[in-house]
């Protein structure tokens, strides 16, 4: 039986439960109608992976991260064989996808939930693409539809999401408020067009919104924080505003009281990606205009794993982090 490396989580905990294996079987021809195998070249890295290691989302053990949880992180790579029915992919094809079982060295894909990578594009640059563009997509055009002139106020707008978040609102034409830990992030949140920063390790974010906006709070806030962030991104709304909780990097968010949205008649949503981009049209439609979106990359080899994921949850990086397969 023919094997690949990948890394595999035997059991729940901190980055050192990820180990990679030299020894998983490598997935067997024929393939299904409608798939590809890719032989992957980068692995996007992202905090719904820290998420199921360490068991706030559950996932059954052992796990290769993306298993059994369809297009939960992104790979880039070339084509290595086609299954019957693909006619939009052929061997050789460079291609970014969303798929099972990334952090390996082969993945098994529905093709309608893989995109061509022009040749401008590299495999390294592809890998920090997909689940994080297609996120900023997602809340700002669907969730949200941002509008010229509105505030909106990006959480960690040095991260991956949260750079292209301040691009795709900036391109909008809204004005966009940054909240990153460190004048250093701050600069990066405003090289990718954020209008204002706030460094929360200094300054006071309500305070700073509130004199931003003239005392009338944000149109929206996009809070990928969770935990910590909740209750000041709520106090940052305005009057008939929006605010979108849509991950966890400090922790769950506890329980509320659904009265504290009744004084500004806030519209509070907990936007899931597979959820607001269901079809592998909506899919295709959105992963093609983020090409030209990639940025600020970080890269780790594969046997580093444990320390890309110390590293993410750390909030000491910038842009998107990347393993290389």
């Amino acid at each position: 039986m023919a094997t690949m490396k990948a890394i595999q989580i035997s059991q729940i905990g901190a980055p050192s439960m990820l180990v990679l294996s030299k020894h998983i079987p490598k997935p067997t021809l024929p393939l299904a109608a409608g798939h590809i195998l890719v032989k992957n070249s980068f692995a996007g890295v992202n905090f719904i992976d820290t998420y199921h290691r360490s068991g706030l989302y559950k996932v059954p053990l052992p796990y290769t991260p993306g298993r059994q949880v369809i297009a939960s992180i992104e790979a880039t790579g070339l084509v290595e064989a086609v299954g019957e029915n693909v006619t939009t992919f052929k061997v050789g094809d460079s291609v970014a996808h969303l798929s099972p079982s990334c952090y390996a060295e082969y993945s098994t894909v529905s093709a309608g939930y893989a995109v061509h990578l022009p040749s401008e594009i590299s495999l390294e640059a592809g890998a920090s693409l997909l689940l994080q563009g297609l996120t900023a997509m997602a809340l700002s055009r669907i969730a949200h539809k941002v509008q010229p002139g509105e505030f909106a106020l990006v959480y960690a707008a040095a991260g991956g999401t949260g750079q292209m978040l301040v691009q795709i609102c900036k391109n909008i034409g809204a004005i966009v408020i940054g909240i990153t830990s460190s004048a250093e992030k701050a600069q990066l949140a405003k090289t990718a067009g954020a209008d204002h920063v706030i460094t929360y390790s200094t300054e006071d974010i309500h305070a700073r919104v509130m004199e931003i906006t003239n005392g009338q709070g944000v149109h929206v806030v996009f809070d990928g924080v969770g935990k910590s962030s909740f209750d000041t991104s709520l106090a940052c709304v305005r009057k008939l505003g929006s605010m979108l909780s849509f991950g966890n990097a400090s922790g769950k968010v506890d329980p509320i009281d659904i009265m504290k949205l009744g004084p500004k008649q806030v519209r509070l949503m907990r936007p899931s990606l597979f959820q607001l981009v269901s079809t592998e049209e909506e899919f295709q439609s959105l992963a093609k205009e983020l090409i030209d979106l990639v940025k600020n990359k970080k890269i780790y080899d594969l046997v580093d794993c444990p320390l890309a994921h110390t590293d993410l949850e750390s909030g000491s990086t910038t842009g998107k982090l990347i393993l290389r397969i």
